[in-house]
């Protein structure tokens, strides 16, 4: 399984990366399976080094805020309009509640059917898993003040762990339970940041993953305005191992 990341900025897209969105692959039978989490602000552009859209299988959005979900708009387009022809089949888009409306709205005038001759829209649930060819995703409802899902990717022996935006929670720990990465939320400074429910800090990040019993942790989602030192060094008073900040274009092998 490979983890390639195509946006990592929270909040809004940042002078250093494009907002949310991680690319996920995992190969059976000679055939690559690829599949989008979150498409925030700036990051169908990015996805465009690393893939071919239309050769996407799912995308899953953790909740409907804009720096999460926005670029379908663009996914859109480019599968409805290529010169080489529309797309031939619906791309799967697993996502909360009202994901279909949501996404009619933010491109104004379109036809009756909205976006349903491009995108197959799928509405998620707290604890259902689905499979895309070797990859089982498990999404499980975390801490934010819209509804939103965090979640647990397994594939070739391996366990990532992504948990959208949430603070503490129950849906964060199981997801993340024994898992090889825990790519975590993490736009809150403490001593900064009081408000609770609705993002982690460093420190409450690396907490949630010594429970969880996670093996690595990778902070992400920093706003442009977090100093990424401040952060890690949060996570680094109660993380026993070396903390990891995501970085825009990087890639990470897990399992066989």
């Amino acid at each position: 399984m490979k983890l390639t990341v195509l946006g990592c900025a929270g909040s809004f897209a940042g002078p250093h990366s494009p907002a949310s969105s991680y690319l996920v692959q995992a190969v059976r039978d000679g055939r690559t399976h690829s599949v989008v989490f979150d498409l925030g602000n700036g990051s169908f552009g990015t996805l465009q080094r690393h893939l071919d859209p239309m050769a996407l299988d799912a995308v899953f959005l953790s909740h409907l805020h804009p720096d999460h979900c926005i670029d379908l708009t663009g996914m859109y387009v480019y599968r409805k309009y290529h010169p080489d022809g529309a797309a031939g089949q619906r791309l799967a888009v697993h996502g909360p509640a009202g994901v279909r409306g949501r996404m009619r709205k933010a491109y104004e005038g379109l036809e009756d059917d909205g976006m349903d001759a491009q995108f197959d829209f799928r509405r998620l649930s707290d604890g259902a898993t689905v499979e895309v060819g070797p990859l089982r995703i498990t999404a499980r409802s975390v801490e934010h003040p819209v509804e939103a899902f965090g979640f647990r990717i397994e594939a070739d022996g391996a366990i990532l762990t992504y948990s959208g935006d949430t603070d503490s929670c129950d849906g964060l720990l199981d997801l993340a339970r024994e898992s090889d990465l825990m790519l975590v939320d993490a736009a809150f400074v403490e001593g900064r940041d009081h408000t609770r429910g609705i993002h982690l800090t460093g420190r409450r990040a690396a907490e949630a993953a010594i429970v969880a019993g996670a093996r690595r942790l990778m902070l992400t989602h920093l706003p442009a305005w977090n100093d990424p030192a401040v952060c890690r060094a949060e996570a680094e008073e109660v993380w026993p191992g070396e903390v990891e900040i995501a970085r825009l274009g990087a890639t990470y092998d897990l399992g066989s």
